[in-house]
């Protein structure tokens, strides 16, 4: 399957990042489910020859898609990550998405598939009868933990990719190893809202964060408004995990502001367009798969079919 152009269907699809990643490297995504509506409408917009379906896809007709070679899964991870906070009765719904990826597989029998998440889904308690359930479909399951930030995307971001195939042992990707790419490369200092940092109401442990920050990189640095970090992050590495709600700041002198969307789109290497919301487009980012990386991991897995 290394060279000829292949089917490929993606599940929960958002802005378009697996899509992106996909076509990038020869596949025709020629259908795309969500059950939310701004996920489908964006990725609509950028993929308009695709099928979308606006739909749980627990109760999505599998007969009704499309016959492909390859599918391309990201279940919820808000049930797994550990950045969920408290655990929530809706978690459990959204661990359970992961079992639509079995029932679509199970329909199809598709030679490949490629299932993202984050890398606590391996430590779902379920996880061992997932990987029941696919095995006894024929597939092997072969699990690779990446840093996004290894395969050239701005960001480090920490993903298993699981690589299922019809085949009597797991494969292994054999997966480049990039130079880092430092968040330099994804800042526009001339760019964005700004106010001071001493602005009436700052809160005192981002103040605290702040000043922290600037005795570890000095006045240009990125800090976290939320999560472990308790001071910065150089400028001079990928920036951190770019995640579904405002998450990073640009410290620059006395002045301070939100990473943007446009920030955000450079380190998921996304290329497409976003809906002019810029809370929805953060969400919408923060939920994809880079496309750089979605790109490499789909010719490993090609490559080594």
């Amino acid at each position: 399957m290394a060279d000829s152009i292949i089917r490929a269907v993606d599940l929960f699809a958002g802005a378009g990042g697996f899509t992106e990643g996909a076509e990038q490297a020869g596949c025709e995504v020629v259908w795309a489910g969500n059950h939310w509506r701004a996920a489908v409408d964006t990725h609509a917009a950028n993929h308009p020859r695709t099928q979308h379906a606006c739909q749980d896809l627990h109760q999505q007709d599998w007969t009704q898609v499309p016959a492909h070679d390859l599918l391309l899964a990201s279940p919820a991870c808000q049930g797994h990550t550990p950045a969920r906070g408290k655990e929530r009765p809706h978690h459990d719904a959204c661990r359970s998405t992961a079992w639509a990826v079995v029932s679509a597989i199970e329909c199809h029998k598709p030679p490949l598939a490629l299932v993202e998440n984050v890398p606590a889904f391996t430590r779902w308690t379920l996880y061992p009868a997932w990987c029941a359930a696919l095995t006894a479909l024929g597939y092997a399951i072969a699990t690779h933990v990446i840093d996004c930030a290894d395969l050239g995307v701005p960001q480090n971001r920490e993903r298993v990719f699981i690589a299922l195939t019809r085949s009597k042992h797991p494969i292994e990707l054999r997966l480049p190893q990039r130079e880092h790419i430092a968040a330099t490369n994804i800042i526009d200092f001339n760019a964005g809202r700004w106010s001071s940092i001493q602005r009436k109401g700052r809160a005192a442990n981002t103040l605290a964060r702040i000043a922290r920050g600037r005795q570890q990189h000095g006045n240009r640095f990125l800090t976290a408004y939320y999560g472990a970090t308790r001071g910065g992050r150089s400028l001079a590495q990928p920036i951190g995990t770019i995640t579904t709600h405002d998450r990073w700041a640009v410290i620059d002198g006395d002045r301070m502001r939100m990473l943007s969307v446009p920030e955000a789109k450079r380190a998921m290497t996304f290329r497409g367009a976003l809906p002019e919301n810029s809370r929805l487009a953060m969400h919408l980012l923060g939920n994809a798969v880079p496309s750089l990386a979605a790109y490499e991991v789909i010719c490993a897995l090609r490559a080594a079919a």
